[in-house]
């Protein structure tokens, strides 16, 4: 079995405007890295599907579900961009971009599930940790991860799965969803206090947030995830495991102040693959977060489909 990679044209059209950090090029310098360096050949590429609004609605209440739709049809229809909020912006072809990012992740989760894939990374935009149940925020519309692992619970019939976020920033919007479900446990690092402010008190007994101070490098995070994300993640023994790959955290990004190297994220990525390897039947579904820096984000994702290929 391959790994499969799932993006789609539509992530590409969303644009927030020039000089925005959460540009459509960064799935162009990942592409490039791929096929430069002869990583496009090991991944079993899928146009990610649009989202049925049922899906979406396994992790955002119904209410904030119509409400986005409205809005983000309005700015289809009108042409013309709108401002969600200071940080998020929609462009005419945002709603397609949001549904096929969460239609990317649900469709690798059934790939993975249905064993036409050993794991699967999710090229797409926009990202989604951000997002609460009723709210958009920090380029974020819909919770890509929490959508899927939902899906993996409630339709596919999972007891247990885990959240794995490495961005730079707090994945607030899937603690918000995700807290006090015992079926999910959410492992985290995150620059404390950094932007959305959230995390350094966690809301439910099944998150694990390790704050971590600006300018700390790759061997004290590196530290820290192996006393702290490690064993809660042993003892819950999850059925899949779910990441937020969010790349802002490398030492090269301007949004954040982390220390992580690309030797890091392979370190992380390989952690996590042994930990799927022992719980999970290797079962493994990786979505796009942050990122900004595009020659950095390029090879951190290149190493981190190295891994999950083993090529």
């Amino acid at each position: 079995m391959s790994t499969a990679f799932l993006s789609h044209p539509d992530c590409r059209r969303h644009d927030m405007g020039a000089g925005h950090p959460e540009c459509p090029q960064r799935l162009d310098a990942i592409d490039d890295w791929l096929i430069a360096n002869g990583l496009d050949i090991a991944l079993s590429r899928h146009d990610a599907p649009l989202a049925q609004l049922k899906d979406v609605e396994l992790a955002h209440t119904h209410g904030y579900v119509a409400e986005i739709r409205d809005v983000l049809e309005a700015v289809a229809a009108s042409g013309e961009c709108k401002a969600i909020d200071p940080d998020t912006i929609a462009n005419p072809y945002t709603w397609s971009a949001a549904l096929r990012a969460a239609g990317a992740a649900v469709r690798a989760t059934d790939l993975v599930l249905d064993r036409q894939a050993e794991n699967a990374f999710c090229a797409v935009r926009p990202p989604g940790h951000h997002a609460t149940r009723d709210q958009s925020m920090g380029f974020c519309f819909f919770n890509n991860v929490a959508i899927a692992a939902r899906h993996a619970l409630d339709v596919r019939g999972l007891d247990r799965v885990a959240v794995v976020d490495f961005d730079v920033h707090h994945g607030n919007g899937t603690e918000d969803i995700l807290a006090g479900d015992d079926r999910v446990l959410m492992v985290g690092i995150f620059q404390h206090p950094l932007y959305p402010y959230s995390g350094a008190v966690p809301k439910g007994e099944n998150m694990v947030n390790v704050p971590i101070p600006a300018y700390t490098r790759g061997g004290e995070i590196r530290e820290m995830i192996e006393a702290m994300w490690m064993p809660a993640l042993e003892r819950f023994r999850p059925q899949m495991i779910f990441v937020s790959a969010g790349f802002d955290a490398h030492r090269e990004d301007d949004l954040g102040q982390l220390g992580l190297v690309e030797a890091d994220y392979e370190w992380i990525t390989l952690r996590i693959k042994d930990m799927a390897a022992r719980h999970c039947q290797g079962r493994i579904v990786s979505v796009l977060e942050g990122g900004y820096h595009l020659g950095a984000l390029a090879r951190s994702v290149g190493t981190h489909l190295r891994v999950l290929t083993g090529v």
